[in-house]
């Protein structure tokens, strides 16, 4: 699987509506629907069942739910690497639970990442200086 692969899947997925908890292509996916949507396309089944989760990934006792099953399966980058293909964790606000994830579509001057984005669907999205802040941590797939 190389990354320009996994750019194109999620590229792919461009158009899909927003659908909370959904990871159906052209019907509905959310963030992390999108990007279970991508392993499936590029690596098979998914690594483990997910389990319902709350629209704001709140957690009893604070835990980074989220940062920590993309630990699990991805291998977790060094800052300032980026490169197409990236897994993207975003905090969205100081302070808060990181509970956005896209993927690196370009890097450079011209970074993009596609996400599902809630009540635009899923997009392709500059990595705009208001979006490179919030990111909190990056993985890349399993080779």
């Amino acid at each position: 699987m190389s990354r320009p692969d996994i750019v194109a899947a999620a590229r792919g997925w461009i158009g899909t509506p927003y659908l909370h908890r959904a990871s159906t292509r052209g019907a509905g996916a959310d963030c992390l629907g999108l990007l279970r949507g991508v392993w499936r396309e590029c690596l098979g089944p998914e690594p483990e069942s997910v389990p319902a989760y709350a629209a704001d990934w709140t957690a009893p006792g604070g835990e980074e739910a989220l940062w920590c099953a993309l630990a699990r399966h991805l291998r977790e980058k060094p800052a300032g690497h980026a490169a197409p293909g990236d897994v993207v964790l975003f905090r969205m606000r100081a302070g808060a639970m990181a509970r956005h994830v896209g993927l690196q579509a370009r890097a450079g001057a011209r970074a993009s990442f596609v996400h599902a984005y809630c009540g635009r669907g899923v997009v392709e999205s500059p990595l705009s200086r208001p979006w490179a802040r919030r990111v909190v941590a990056r993985f890349a797939f399993p080779e």
